[in-house]
C-alpha cells in the first residue's frame, strides 16, 4: 500500500505560449525540481517529473497531505512568477492510497491511475483527495476535509467519494455541505437548468439533455470556449448527474461556495442550487453561465 500525488501546473501552456519554448521548459524544469525537493523533504519519493508536473508516491497519507500544504502554502506565500510577470504559479493536486505495483522504476495501479484523475479534477491552488485517504489520517487532519459529494472519476464504474483539502481555511469560512442530500432521491424530483432566459426542466427517468454551442443543444449557450456539445444532463442512479464532455471544462459552484467542483470529462452530482460556468471559471471576462436549481 502507498499513497501517491500527483501535482500538475495549472495553465501551462499559456506560459509556453508567452515565454517561448525554450524560455518556458527551462523555467519548468526549475520550478518542478524545487518542489520535488520540498516533496522529498517530506517523506516522498519522486516517481517521475511529467513535463508540467511531478508523480510522488508516499509510505502514509498524512505524510502526502502534509506535503501538498507545504507546497501550496509556500507558493502562496512567495509567489513565483513566470518569466518575472503575469499570473502567480498555481498547483491542482490529487492524492489517492492503494496497492502500487513497481516495474523498472516506475509505478502502476489504480491508485495511480486515481490520483492523476483526481489531479485534474482539481481547480488552482486545490488538493483533492478520496474516502480510502480520509479514513486512514488522523482527526487533526481530517478536519481539514471538506467533502465534495460522490462523484464518478473517468473509467471507474463505481462513484467516489471526493474531499477537498481546506488548507485555506479563511477563503471558505462555510463547511461543504454538498454531501448531505446526496443519497436522497425524490421521484417528485426536477432539475431546472436557466441560460440566457431560457430553461431546461429534466424530470426523474426523463431524456439526457445537453448544454453546447451547437444548434443541437437542448440549451444553446454561444460562445467560443463552449465546445458544441459541452455538457450532459441526466438522471442516473436516483440523481441528476452533470457529466462533462467538453475541450476546456466545466466549473460546478454550489449554493454559497466560492470554491467550484472543476469537471473536466468528468461527472458530478447536482444538488440544491448553485451556477455552471462553461469553458472558463465564472470569474472570467464575460464568461458563460447558467444557473441550476433542484427542487423537490
Amino acid at each position: 500500500m502507498a499513497s501517491v500525488v500527483f501535482a500538475d501546473l495549472v495553465g501551462s501552456t499559456g506560459i509556453f505560449e508567452r515565454l517561448g519554448d525554450e524560455t518556458a521548459g527551462r523555467f519548468v524544469t526549475q520550478l518542478t525540481t524545487a518542489l520535488a525537493k520540498i516533496f522529498e523533504q517530506h517523506n516522498g519519493r519522486v516517481v517521475k517529473l511529467l513535463g508540467d508536473g511531478l508523480f510522488v508516491v508516499f509510505p502514509h497519507e498524512g505524510e502526502a497531505v502534509t506535503a501538498c500544504i507545504a507546497i501550496q502554502e509556500r507558493l502562496q506565500q512567495k509567489p513565483v512568477y513566470p518569466g518575472g510577470m503575469g499570473q502567480p504559479v498555481q498547483m491542482q493536486m490529487g492524492i489517492e492510497s492503494g496497492e502500487v505495483v513497481e516495474i523498472e522504476g516506475d509505478c502502476y495501479g489504480d491508485a495511480v491511475n486515481s490520483a492523476a484523475r483526481l489531479a485534474d479534477l482539481a481547480g488552482a491552488d486545490q488538493i483533492l483527495t478520496s474516502q480510502r485517504v480520509r479514513d486512514a489520517l488522523a482527526p487533526e487532519q481530517q478536519r481539514k476535509l471538506r467533502s465534495l459529494g460522490p462523484m464518478y472519476l473517468r473509467g471507474k464504474q463505481e462513484v467516489t467519494e471526493i474531499f477537498r483539502v481546506d488548507w485555506q481555511p479563511q477563503r471558505d469560512v462555510e463547511a461543504t455541505v454538498m454531501g448531505v442530500s446526496m443519497f436522497k432521491s425524490s421521484a417528485e424530483a426536477a432539475l431546472h437548468v436557466t441560460a440566457n432566459g431560457q430553461t431546461l426542466t429534466l424530470l426523474p427517468h426523463g431524456e439526457r439533455l445537453t448544454m453546447g454551442r451547437g444548434t443541437t443543444a437542448n440549451l444553446a449557450i454561444n460562445d467560443g470556449r463552449v465546445s458544441r456539445i459541452h455538457a450532459t444532463l441526466e438522471w442516473k442512479g436516483g440523481h441528476f448527474i452533470l457529466n462533462d464532455v467538453s475541450s476546456f471544462g466545466t466549473w460546478v459552484y454550489f449554493g454559497n461556495q466560492t470554491e467550484p467542483v472543476v469537471l473536466r470529462r468528468t461527472e458530478c452530482y447536482l444538488v440544491g442550487n448553485g451556477q455552471i460556468a462553461l469553458g472558463c471559471d465564472r470569474n472570467a471576462e464575460a464568461a458563460p453561465l447558467a444557473s441550476f436549481a433542484v427542487t423537490a
